[in-house]
Formats: C-alpha cells, structure tokens, sequence
C-alpha cells in the first residue's frame, strides 16, 4: 500500500518519515515540503542517510497529489492548512488521517471558538475522532478522514474516560495539570522556546482557554454520555518531548483504588500500548520517550478522598505520528502494533 505525508519537515513529519520507512506493509510513495522541494529526505533528515531509499520532497500541491495512485496520506500541517487540503484529497477518494485540530471537534462553532473559521466545515460530519484505545471498532466503516488525537487530551482522556464511565470518580472538581516537552510547539523560531529561556525553567501557558481543553471536554461528553468541566493547566517544561499529566479528581462515594484499576484492566485488556502500573508507582517520561505507550497510575489521598492519577507519553509518538500509524494499522487490518514499540 502507497501512502504519502503532506507536511514532512516539522517534528511529527519527520517521526512519520521514520515510522513509515520501517513500517513492514506500506510503502512511503511521497513526502511534501513547500520549503524543501526537491532535496532528498536525507538531506533534510540526517538521520535517515543510507536509509532514505531515494526519495525527494516534492510540492505541497493537493490537486496534483489527489490524481496520484497513493491510498493514504498523513496531513502534518498547522490547523487551517490541513482543512483545505483535506477538501481535496477526501473529494478524490483518497483516505485522510489529519494529525492537526481541524477535525478533531465535531462541532462548528466550538471549533471557532478556540480555533478561528473553519476552513471546510462541511467535511465535520465526515470525519472520525480516532482514540484507538477508546473509540469504538465500528469507525472504519465507510470513512475516509480520520482525526487524530492531540497529545495533551491522549494523556488526560486514555486514564480519565474509563473511570467516568464506570462512576469510580467524580464529575466535578477534575483539575489536570499537563507538563509538555517543547517539541509539542513544532519547529518555529520563537523567544519563548530558544535553549537559554527553556533550560532549567518551566512555566504554565494558555491558563483557562488552551485549545485542547475543547477537545478534552467534548470527547468526554461523546465517551461517556455526559459532560463534565476540567480545570486544564498545560505547562511547558525544559525536555525535548515526553507529556507527564497529573490529574486529581474526587472518588465518587463508593470508588476505590481496586475499583479503579478494575475499570482500568477491564477497558484496556488486551492494549499493549496502554500500561497500568502499580499503585504507588509512578510513570516517568523518560520511559515512553520513543514508544507508543501510555504509561499511567493512580493512588487514593484519605486525606482529601482525591484519586491522584499520573500519566506519561511521548507527546511526538503517542502524542501524534505513532498514534497516527496505529490508527493506519487498525483501519487496513494490519496488526495494531505494527511498525511501533
């Protein structure tokens, strides 16, 4: 199978260029750069010399591409350019997997809200929220746009959402502290992520209003049936990638600490990228930096009758392009783990 990557030079890009070069079913057919045509991969991408198998970045031109014989291609792109890409390639037949925002909320004008105007709203009704480990099977029947999840809601929504369901915690008072890498930012020049302003310092960012609140928030009311308000604080720490995520929420009147891991066991049995580990042990980043995994645990305070759930991922793999290719396993029946770790 021939996919292709439309946006190969930013952070999530280059790990698809990587994960998709080893990957044992497909084959890489095109990579895009508006700012790189015509430079071989391995140019742009040292880390792949000898390994590039040849190719060169080409166009970001959508028309071109939808006429081409690729099955699938991977949007990299900043929200708003995946949108008007996506028109074209979903109108030609082709099978989209959007790692931007662009499709990742179902409703308008929650996504203009947080996002600005939507660059082809009709295509919201067609467009799948893929969290493997939480959406239901029947999402690859007759759909040809899927929208990955952001790194920060994969973090917060693989531990959360079961124990909504199951009423082990409380729906109110949930407060998420985030802490990501700086690659979560992308590749831009900006003063706040240079190494002199990062290194030994960390801060708090888009306190109240971060965008990934609103897809947090409604993937929680689409999972579990009911909304529930999340206090969200992201923070950007001074490591190149890894999200660790603490989440403290009141335990619903009868919930303790084995009912939670039972709610936990019993949604991700079988899920070899989702871990529980022991009670009183806690998830480090530095263990899932370069894998798919979601590393999290929980303890119960008495004091304040709080759960205390961490959570670990590589905001670059899990986070985005891994989670990316286990979407593209699941929905052409190659096995989940393929091509990942």
């Amino acid at each position: 199978m021939k996919v292709g990557i439309i946006g190969a030079s930013g952070y999530s890009g280059e790990l698809l260029v990587k994960l998709l070069l080893a990957h044992p079913h497909v084959t890489l057919a095109a990579v895009t750069s508006r700012s790189q045509v015509g430079k071989a991969l391995s140019q742009v991408i040292p880390a792949l010399r000898g390994f590039d198998k040849g190719l060169k970045f080409v166009d970001s031109d959508a028309a071109a591409l939808s006429k081409s014989d690729i099955d699938l291609f991977f949007l990299a792109l900043p929200h708003g350019a995946a949108a008007e890409f996506a028109k074209v390639l979903v109108a030609a037949g082709k099978r989209v997997i959007d790692l931007s925002a662009d499709f990742r909320i179902a409703d308008l004008a929650t996504y203009e809200r947080y996002y600005g105007k939507h660059h082809a709203p009709e295509l919201l009704t067609q467009a799948r929220f893929v969290l493997p480990e939480l959406t239901p099977t029947g999402w690859k029947n007759d759909v040809k746009l899927v929208a990955a999840p952001g790194c920060y809601p994969t973090s917060i929504l693989v531990p959360l959402v079961p124990l909504l369901s199951a009423g082990v915690v409380s729906r109110e008072h949930i407060v998420a502290n985030s802490y990501s890498g700086v690659s979560g930012a992308g590749k831009k020049v900006d003063e706040m992520y240079l190494y002199v302003e990062r290194a030994e310092s960390i801060k708090a960012y888009g306190l109240v209003k971060h965008r990934h609140l609103a897809e947090i928030e409604e993937q929680i009311a689409l999972r579990t049936g009911t909304p529930a308000i999340i206090q969200f604080n992201p923070h950007l720490a001074p490591m190149r990638r890894g999200i660790a995520t603490t989440i403290t929420v009141p335990a619903a009147a009868d919930g303790t600490i084995e009912s939670l891991y039972a709610a936990w066991h019993s949604a991700y049995a079988g899920r070899s990228f989702v871990q529980a580990i022991p009670s009183g042990e806690t998830p480090d980043t530095a263990h899932v930096v370069g894998t798919n995994r979601v590393d999290m645990s929980a303890v119960f305070d008495p004091r304040t009758k709080n759960f205390v759930i961490t959570s670990v991922v590589d905001n670059v793999v899990k986070g985005a392009s891994g989670q990316a290719v286990q979407i593209m396993n699941l929905w052409f029946g190659f096995s989940e783990t393929a091509g990942l770790v």
